[in-house]
């Protein structure tokens, strides 16, 4: 069998484009990845980006790569759709008439161009892998082992109805949508079930942006931890040390967080919203998620007010302990308004709370609809 290994090394392959010493970084990642042997001196590299880990013994179902720009992730992205379309063999689990897709995501319509010229120039590069193409169109290239790599803009609507063997995330940390607050996550949770069949892995490629989202989540979780899910973070000259370094001087004079980002791969600490994602982690306890009533104390509640849509209704109830706010309950729902302010309602009254303070949204109609279920509803004396 082919491996990525292969792929990227030899001649009649992609050898003349990525056995270069400027690609050695990307080889010792991907081997891990792929649970390949490696050389002492990838060994080394590959713990290095991936936060101190040892080389995994067997491939890996998730690769997320925090990467700096100009890192080389574009043409990875396009390597690695072409690996996973020409070099497995998905037929035994397909049905009749099925194909198996390998997509690959971008933030928008000229990202998303950019995919599929690399994709294509590489396939078209290589007089074996050319003939395996069936149908070449605009944002698809079918090949004739009943694989498809597609390209398309990132949208949760988008991916549903596929049969999925891979799916290349590329800037996720991007990903933008008018229809929800965290397409990213919507995204992916819209994928997994097509993925499911044909155990299709997921590749993420970004540049770091703020710290929230999947990108960060991820990285929070799970880098430089063994496991299913490999997460790697590496500035854009280890990946790629033809950039010149004045490049990267130059973007730090003008702006060094930005710069720090850009080509640092480091998440951004100037883009909180609120309160400082630490603090907030800081201060969240183990469990239990929710505590119960207990008569020692005094309660307080504060909700917020939605009327639909993506938004959701929220309520906080908690007591002072020892000069602590703690936070005994915290609830958020989506739905009929009315209906989760009977629902809230109950659970106030489960605490021995009859008032409730809030904003001044939609003026009267969260304090009349509190009263139906009689509790007082206090608006807040600060914005």
């Amino acid at each position: 069998m082919i491996t990525i290994a292969d792929l990227m090394t030899d001649p009649d392959l992609f050898g003349p484009q990525f056995n270069k010493p400027s690609w050695n970084a990307w080889q010792a990642l991907l081997r891990g990845f792929y649970g390949l042997p490696l050389s002492p001196e990838q060994a080394r590299t590959f713990s290095k980006i991936t936060g101190g880990l040892s080389v995994p013994d067997s491939a890996l179902q998730e690769l997320w790569l925090t990467i700096g720009r100009r890192g080389g992730k574009s043409q990875m992205a396009a390597l690695l759709a072409i690996f996973e379309a020409a070099f497995q063999d998905y037929t035994d689990r397909l049905s009749p008439g099925e194909v198996a897709t390998v997509m690959v995501l971008a933030c928008d319509r000229k990202q998303a161009r950019v995919c599929m010229r690399y994709i294509s120039g590489l396939l078209h590069s290589n007089p074996m892998l050319e003939r395996m193409i069936a149908r070449e169109e605009k944002e698809s290239i079918e090949l004739n082992n009943r694989t498809v790599i597609e390209v398309s803009t990132a949208s949760f609507r988008a991916v549903r109805g596929y049969t999925v063997a891979c799916v290349i995330a590329d800037e996720i940390s991007f990903w933008r949508s008018d229809e929800s607050a965290n397409p990213d996550w919507e995204i992916l949770n819209a994928l997994r079930p097509a993925m499911a069949t044909l155990d299709g892995k997921l590749i993420a490629l970004s540049s770091p942006y703020s710290k929230r989202g999947a990108l960060w989540d991820t990285y929070r979780r799970h880098f430089g931890k063994p496991g299913p899910i490999l997460v790697a973070q590496a500035p854009s000259r280890t990946m790629n040390p033809d950039l010149p370094q004045r490049v990267i001087d130059e973007a730090m004079q003008r702006d060094a967080q930005a710069a720090q980002a850009e080509y640092g791969a480091q998440f951004r600490n100037d883009l909180e919203q609120f309160l400082a994602r630490e603090i907030v982690q800081r201060s969240a306890r183990t469990g239990p998620l929710e505590l119960p009533f207990d008569k020692q104390f005094s309660y307080h509640a504060f909700t917020d007010s939605a009327g639909g849509g993506n938004d959701e209704f929220c309520l906080a109830i908690g007591h002072v302990e020892d000069g602590k706010t703690i936070i005994d309950c915290l609830r958020a729902r989506r739905g009929p308004p009315g209906a989760i302010v009977a629902e809230y309602a109950a659970l106030l009254r489960d605490y021995k709370l009859n008032t409730v303070t809030g904003d001044r949204y939609a003026g009267e109609w969260p304090a009349q609809e509190f009263q139906r279920h009689g509790i007082q509803y206090q608006p807040a004396g600060k914005s």
